[in-house]
C-alpha cells in the first residue's frame, strides 16, 4: 500500500524566453507576442541544459499566450513532454496599457500619486489584487491534481502573484513590498509536502543556461 505522507508536488515556474514585447519595452499584458530569435535561444538552451540534468517533469502546463506557449513546446520537444494550456496562468490583464511602450503609456493615462490594490491597472484591467485572487485560483487547480513534478510556464506578474499566494503576501498599494525576479527563461522550484502543508522553495531566478540575464 502506498505512503500518502510521501506524496509531494514539485513546481517548477519557468518565465517565458524574450518576446518582441520584452525588446521593444512594451506593457504586453495579453497582447499576444511572439518570441524573439535570443527568446527561442534562451528556451533552447535550458531545454538542452535540463536535458543534460536529466531533469523530469511529469506535466507541462502553459499559458496559451504565444511567447509562453512557443517556450513550453520548445521545453517540450526536447524533453519529450506533452504541453497542456490553461488560461489561468495567463500574464494580467494590464487593459488599456496592453500592447503600448513604457513612453506611450507615460504620455497619454494620467497616473495618480496613490492607489490601492484594489484600483484596476489601465482603467479597466486587473488590479494586484485581482491578479492575486486569480493566482491563488491557479495554485487551488494545481494542487486539486496528483502529485507529481510540474513545469508551469507564465508571465512575470502571474508568477510574482503566484509566489505571494504561497508565501500568504497580500498586494499593497503602490505596488510596494515583495517582489520576486523573474529573468526571461529564468525559473523557480517549489516543494509542497501536503501532509505537513509545508513549502520548500529551491531555486529563485535560476537562469544559469543564459548568463547575464535581467529580463524582468
Amino acid at each position: 500500500m502506498n505512503d500518502t505522507r510521501a506524496a509531494v508536488f514539485e513546481i517548477t515556474l519557468l518565465r517565458h524566453g524574450e518576446s518582441i514585447g520584452n525588446a521593444e519595452a512594451r506593457w504586453q499584458g495579453q497582447s499576444d507576442f511572439a518570441l524573439t530569435d535570443t527568446g527561442r535561444s534562451q528556451a533552447q538552451a535550458l531545454a538542452n541544459r535540463w536535458k543534460k540534468e536529466k531533469v523530469r517533469f511529469d506535466w507541462i502546463i502553459t499559458s496559451p499566450l504565444l511567447r509562453a506557449k512557443e517556450t513550453a513546446e520548445i521545453v517540450g520537444a526536447e524533453l519529450n513532454i506533452p504541453v497542456e494550456c490553461d488560461p489561468v496562468w495567463m500574464e494580467r490583464d494590464n487593459g488599456e496599457f496592453s500592447g503600448l511602450t513604457a513612453l506611450e503609456v507615460r504620455q497619454k493615462f494620467n497616473h495618480p500619486e496613490f492607489y490601492t490594490p484594489y484600483d484596476p491597472v489601465g482603467l479597466v484591467g486587473e488590479g494586484d489584487w485581482e491578479l492575486f485572487l486569480r493566482a491563488g485560483l491557479a495554485l487551488h487547480y494545481l494542487l486539486k491534481r496528483t502529485p507529481g513534478k510540474y513545469l508551469i510556464v507564465s508571465h512575470g506578474g502571474m508568477l510574482n502573484q503566484f509566489m505571494h499566494a504561497v508565501m500568504g503576501i497580500t498586494p499593497q498599494a503602490n505596488n510596494a513590498g515583495v517582489r520576486f525576479r523573474f529573468g526571461n527563461t529564468s525559473f523557480a522550484r517549489l516543494i509542497y509536502f501536503p501532509h505537513q502543508h509545508r513549502w520548500a522553495i529551491d531555486t529563485l531566478n535560476d537562469h544559469a543556461h543564459w548568463n547575464g540575464n535581467r529580463g524582468s
